[in-house]
């Protein structure tokens, strides 16, 4: 008997969030194994919660943690890396963001094909033009 339930479980898996960065995987950021390097998809993810936590802050942000990061799958050179990111809370001057990776493999034949190779939450801060921490508008 299995222990897991299945109406958490989703049919056909999708991004949560909303799509903050596309980008093409391309040979230059590959590792010496020809997949596309984690170091790469962390920058991307680093970008996209910065995009998201920027919009939020109206203006400069940092990036002070990342935890719960996963890496699911390798990504092969050609897919098209789509970089989705979700607000989960907002603090004074901090805010977490959910970023998730997702991929279209190259010459895949379903258009609707994705696959999560990525996820982790990223904890932002509002920072001035010197450098300093400063409040989220609103919170």
């Amino acid at each position: 008997m299995s222990n897991v339930d299945s109406s958490n479980l989703e049919d056909v898996p999708s991004p949560d969030g909303e799509l903050t960065l596309k980008i093409a995987a391309t040979p230059q950021d590959t590792n010496i194994y020809g997949d596309i390097a984690g170091g790469w998809l962390v920058s991307q993810m680093d970008l996209a919660a910065e995009i998201s936590a920027g919009k939020l802050a109206k203006g400069r942000t940092a990036t002070v943690a990342i935890s719960e990061m996963d890496f699911l799958c390798p990504i092969r050179i050609g897919s098209t890396v789509m970089i989705h990111t979700e607000v989960k809370e907002v603090g004074h001057s901090s805010m977490n963001i959910r970023v998730e990776a997702w991929i279209q493999p190259p010459f895949e034949s379903d258009e609707q094909e994705m696959y999560k190779v990525s996820e982790a939450l990223f904890v932002m801060v509002a920072i001035d033009e010197n450098g300093r921490i400063r409040a989220v508008p609103g919170s």
